[in-house]
């Protein structure tokens, strides 16, 4: 299944076209169903390189593990074996070829596990570490001298 959250692009009817019958298009979808497809999803494939990259984290948010090209930000989201697996070239067959692995390993994911790993990129865990950041850096600047006026 191929859902996403935004207008479909300009190639949207030619990879319509090539996709096999095994593959159905949803057009896009909202936030609320996206959510629901990946709680089903048996795995999300990531083939893009971005510096971060949000959409494996919300998969592995639902529990889902994460097949993602391997590079970019998923080298920092998706830990190998744990949370999903790696393929290392951005081709048809590299894809397949983790798909069969994913297969191979599926027993070794955990969607709890892969849960909280998500939790590292939550918002809370933000807030929480950046105020402790600035408090710890208030607490430095006040303990230090001010240099004499002169």
């Amino acid at each position: 299944m191929i859902a996403q959250n935004f207008q479909d692009g300009p190639q949207f009817k030619e990879l319509k076209k090539l996709a096999g019958r095994n593959v159905e298009f949803t057009g896009k979808v909202n936030f609320q169903k996206l959510k629901e497809l990946l709680q089903k999803a048996k795995a999300f494939i990531f083939a893009a390189e971005e510096d971060f990259g949000i959409a494996p984290v919300e998969a592995q948010a639902c529990g889902v593990p994460v097949i993602a090209y391997g590079k970019g930000g998923a080298l920092e989201t998706v830990v190998k074996d744990k949370t999903g697996i790696f393929f290392h070239s951005q081709t048809p067959r590299a894809v397949a070829e983790a798909v069969k692995e994913f297969e191979q390993k599926e027993e070794l994911f955990d969607p709890r596990v892969i849960k909280k790993n998500a939790e590292r990129f939550s918002a809370s865990r933000f807030r929480r570490e950046i105020k402790e950041f600035i408090l710890e850096k208030v607490e430095e600047f006040k303990g230090e001298a001010l240099p004499p006026r002169g």
